[in-house]
C-alpha cells in the first residue's frame, strides 16, 4: 500500500472554518494541518470542522497531530468537531476518547448545522 502524503485546506465562513484533510494523517499531515489551523487563526473562527472524507488513513502519530490541535484549540476557546469519517474511524476515536472532547458527525452538513 502506497501512503498518501497529507493535505489541509481551510475553508472560512463566518465563525466557521472547515479543514478538508485529504490524503494519509500521519506524520506527514502536521505541516499542513498546522499551516491550515493558522488561517482559521487568522479568520479569528471560533467553531472548526475537520473533514476527513477525503482520507482513507490515519494512525497513530496522525491521531497525536489531532490531539494537538484539539488541545491547542480548546486552550484558545475554539470548538473542534469531526465529519466525513469512516465507521472504522468513528470507532478508534469512540476508543481513545478523542470522541468526548470532539463531537463526530457523518457530513459536513450535519456538522455546519450543529456549530453554527
Amino acid at each position: 500500500m502506497t501512503a498518501t502524503v497529507a493535505d489541509a485546506q481551510s475553508r472560512v465562513e463566518g465563525t466557521t472554518a472547515v479543514i478538508d484533510l485529504t490524503g494519509d494523517i500521519n506524520r506527514t499531515a502536521e505541516p499542513v494541518l498546522t499551516a491550515a489551523y493558522a488561517e482559521v487563526l487568522a479568520a479569528d473562527c471560533t467553531n472548526i470542522i475537520l473533514n476527513f472524507a477525503g482520507t482513507d488513513f490515519i494512525n497513530s502519530t496522525g491521531i497525536a497531530v489531532i490531539v494537538g490541535l484539539l488541545a491547542r484549540a480548546r486552550q484558545e476557546g475554539r470548538t473542534v468537531s469531526a465529519c466525513g469519517l469512516t465507521d472504522h474511524y468513528q470507532h478508534i476515536f469512540e476508543i481513545t476518547r478523542l470522541a468526548d472532547f470532539m463531537p463526530m458527525f457523518p457530513d459536513e452538513v450535519t456538522a455546519r448545522s450543529k456549530v453554527s
